[in-house]
């Protein structure tokens, strides 16, 4: 019951230009839906029709429109898909031809297909790696990649959102429409030795009702810098020694460590006699 009511809420609007009858119906209508009374709306009797061999001439390929010429209607054939019959062009439209004999009489028809949000928001990958120094500036920007939605209008990709938000921004540029160029933009110094890695999820939500959406996740690995010096683990050692011990004796074991990593984190030694001045 519900899914009869749906499909007499969005029946049809029909206006004569030209002697051009057009409906407009939404995508995706079950097979059999009704998009016209085309007898009522031409002023003609059924057995018109069908005296007449009233039939359908399209040039769209593989007909979406069926004459049901003993009722009169206008029918669906197939499901129409109107990204696959359109892609983004609007405003999308089946324009076709009723030809009846005898006499001969011919009436253009046009059906308009309206977009519904029946699909999501996608990007073209799962998942996006940037490896970002830590000494990077903040106000540092990375370019991000676009997601792309086939339906249009309001249903088209509206907005973007990215978390968490502790290191990095969203900022959008705006060309045309939903045309956006999409960059983070580093808005917190970044520290690998608190967090080396970094994972946030970029989300893209279009304006349809209800509204859907698609994910992409962000790895940002943060790269090594020379930013911590060597600690020993005491402030000052001391030691004693004997006199008269050979060369070679050890008089006291010290241990530094380096918070940096790789090449940043390897220590040498040294040692001077500060009373020698």
């Amino acid at each position: 019951m519900t899914r009869q009511v749906t499909l007499l809420i969005f029946v049809l609007s029909i206006g004569f230009v030209l002697g051009q009858i057009s409906y407009t119906i939404p995508e995706e209508m079950a097979k059999g839906s009704l998009i016209g009374n085309i007898a009522h709306d031409l002023g003609l009797q059924i057995k018109r029709l069908t005296s007449g061999k009233a039939r359908i001439f399209t040039r769209d390929g593989d007909g979406y429109v069926e004459l049901s010429r003993e009722k009169g209607v206008l029918i669906v054939k197939q499901r129409i898909d109107r990204e696959a019959l359109c892609k983004q062009t609007t405003p999308c439209a089946l324009h076709f031809q009723i030809i009846l004999e005898n006499p001969i009489e011919f009436y253009s028809i046009a059906v308009q297909i309206e977009d519904i949000n029946d699909n999501a928001p996608t990007f073209e990958k799962e998942e996006l790696k940037f490896e970002i120094s830590e000494s990077a500036n903040v106000g540092a920007t990375f370019a991000l990649e676009r997601a792309a939605d086939l339906d249009v209008g309001i249903n088209d990709l509206k907005s973007y959102t990215l978390k968490p938000t502790d290191n990095f921004a969203l900022k959008l540029n705006n060309n045309a429409g939903v045309n956006k160029n999409v960059e983070m933009v580093l808005q917190k110094p970044l520290d690998r030795e608190k967090q080396e890695q970094i994972n946030l999820v970029l989300t893209a939500v279009d304006g349809g009702e209800p509204q859907t959406s698609g994910t992409m996740l962000i790895v940002v690995t943060v790269l090594d810098a020379n930013d911590n010096a060597p600690v020993f683990t005491q402030k000052m050692y001391k030691a004693s020694v004997t006199e008269n011990s050979p060369t070679g004796t050890i008089v006291a074991a010290v241990t530094a460590s380096d918070a940096d990593d790789g090449s940043n984190s390897k220590i040498r030694y040294s040692i001077r006699n500060t009373l020698d001045g």
